[in-house]
């Protein structure tokens, strides 16, 4: 089959390069030919291998019309798009040829992307998306309070919306993301549940490097924002060790706005607390398996939650909030600990002690993580898309 993969662009390392490096590859080993089309000027680093030198089409260097002119002469079966913010793009490749759609987070059923309240506490959205969003976005903080961006924000988010028809199918990595895009007009029939899979090369439950540790320590991986609940987590630490009456570590792999702020945070708290900063490759997966658990404190409805999956291939369980799309990977007493009800400090600070408090249970959830990623692995991600493809092209 013939698959020209859209994407806005690919000049950063962030969970959708990581998801195409990976499925592009995949693809063209099974015998599929791939092509590139992209909103950007520098091109797709994984394009370039040249184990397969896809071709590739630009939107910035060609405009939008010559650069799907270019693209048809290559004649696609099918085309699979991820996070087109031009969505002039996403339209046209549609009247052309059959169009399949990831999406990855919430376009078109949420003006800022985050699905979450941010007063008077933070919890998730479940709201259908509207003119009354327009409404409570101010009154209950549901992203940045800025006019000018807030309007812009809306009208792209309806423009996404009314190309819901357009997509011959939408492909999502979580029961919890059919069920918003289903509540947002898109039939049941069009949406496919298509579960991630661990990005790093290392097969469950190996690689090289420390085992767990004797000590109790919990790691957290991703972008420092408010989404994201650092604070939340350093707080339930503080108080998992006030509970088992010893010391609990944190270690914080990663960077972005709050890192100072939840710094100086650990300080004032007394927390043992590591901040790492961004680590690439075996670097940063050897300090996550010398870990007891991987901390997801999400204060909003995670899609999926990757990097617990990914922690989980390394024998590291999680412990996260009950939002969004983590119970996909997460199941409760098998493979982590979920802990219910709004996000809260000192429920995360109850269960993080109950589970560092039993060895034994470490001890099976650590099986268990390894059991569930054995399941979810990028061959299998890969079959159910050819299928997807098979059924709509």
């Amino acid at each position: 089959m013939r698959i020209l993969i859209a994407n806005d662009g690919f000049g950063d390392a962030g969970g959708v390069q990581s998801y195409l490096d990976r499925v592009a590859g995949g693809l063209a080993a099974r015998g599929h030919a791939i092509a590139i089309l992209h909103r950007d000027a520098k091109p797709a680093p994984f394009a370039a291998d040249a184990t397969y030198a896809l071709p590739q089409f630009s939107v910035a260097t060609r405009g939008v019309d010559a650069a799907l002119d270019e693209a048809g002469s290559w004649r696609p079966d099918v085309c699979f798009s991820h996070n087109m913010d031009r969505l002039e793009v996403d339209r046209a490749m549609a009247a052309r040829w059959p169009l399949v759609k990831f999406m990855h987070g919430y376009l078109g059923t949420c003006i800022g992307g985050q699905k979450r309240y941010g007063f008077p506490a933070p919890v998730p959205c479940d709201r259908v998306f509207g003119v009354p969003c327009l409404a409570l976005y101010g009154p209950r903080h549901c992203g940045e309070l800025t006019l000018s961006k807030f309007a812009g924000q809306y009208r792209w988010a309806c423009a996404q919306r009314d190309l819901f028809p357009a997509y011959r199918a939408v492909v999502v990595a979580s029961d919890h993301m059919k069920r918003e895009f289903t509540r947002n007009g898109i039939p049941a029939d069009r949406i496919f549940v298509n579960p991630l899979f661990p990005t790093h090369d290392e097969a469950p439950g190996g690689l090289s490097g420390p085992a767990h540790s004797d000590s109790a320590t919990v790691a957290f991986m991703g972008r420092m924002t408010v989404l994201k609940g650092g604070d939340l987590l350093l707080r339930a630490v503080a108080g998992a060790s006030i509970r088992l009456g010893r010391p609990v570590r944190a270690v914080l792999i990663g960077d972005g706005p709050q890192l100072e702020r939840w710094r100086r945070l650990a300080g004032v708290l007394g927390v043992d607390a590591t901040f790492t900063g961004w680590l690439k490759g075996a670097d940063r997966w050897n300090l996550v398996r010398g870990t007891t658990l991987l901390a997801l404190p999400s204060t909003w409805p995670e899609p999926f939650g990757l990097v617990g999956l990914e922690a989980a291939a390394l024998g590291v369980p999680a412990i996260a909030f009950d939002v969004g799309g983590v119970r996909q990977w997460l199941r409760p007493g098998q493979s982590g600990v979920i802990v219910s009800g709004p996000p809260r400090a000192d429920s995360f600070a109850a269960a993080l002690a109950s589970v560092l408090g039993d060895s034994s249970r470490l001890d099976d959830l650590r099986r268990g993580a390894i059991a569930v990623a054995r399941e979810m692995t990028l061959d299998a991600h890969l079959d159910r898309l050819e299928a997807i493809f098979a059924l709509n092209a």
